[in-house]
């Protein structure tokens, strides 16, 4: 009965801490959206809800990490975007978070390095989705830039997320 009790309240606290991460998730995913970046790309952004996909993946798993980033990108799509947001969020949230549980597991890279790839394999998903959604490879000029901001933003983000780290867990 109590060993019944304990394992109901991890799963309480998990499925708690997960809502959070969530709903950290889709306002940091808000905010991003208020941000005017003016750049020569469009679409680019600073990743700022990776901080919270990156911290689940570290905290509770790729599962979990997964289940975050799905409910995020719909969330984010349907309150503030539309059916073509949550496509190119779609490709490029799951081909990095692919990519981040890989590299985690393999162990050779930390959370700055991940967060870099991930960074960088988000923008090239979300220009390969462009680029079959508008059935136009000239978007791929874009790539090389993307590529540089993917790198910038996820060093930015990886730092946050080892400063989040240390002062949480």
């Amino acid at each position: 009965m109590l060993r019944d009790r304990k394992n109901m309240n991890k799963k309480i606290k998990k499925i708690t801490y997960l809502g959070l991460y969530t709903a950290a998730a889709i306002l940091l995913g808000y905010v991003e959206s208020l941000i005017p970046i003016f750049a020569a790309v469009p679409g680019m952004k600073l990743g700022l809800a990776n901080l919270a996909i990156i911290l689940v993946l570290y905290h509770f798993g790729p599962s979990e990490a997964f289940m975050v980033q799905i409910v995020r990108i719909l969330s984010v799509g349907f309150l503030f975007g539309n059916l073509f947001s949550i496509a190119f969020s779609m490709a490029g949230g799951l081909l990095s978070l692919s990519v981040m549980i890989l590299l985690k597991r393999g162990k050779a890279f930390g959370i700055v390095g991940i967060s870099v790839a991930g960074g960088v394999t988000h923008n090239i998903g979300q220009i390969m989705m462009a680029s079959m959604l508008i059935k136009n490879i000239q978007i791929m000029y874009y790539l090389p830039a993307l590529i540089i901001a993917g790198v910038l933003t996820g060093i930015l983000i990886g730092i946050l997320c080892m400063e989040i780290r240390k002062r949480i867990y």
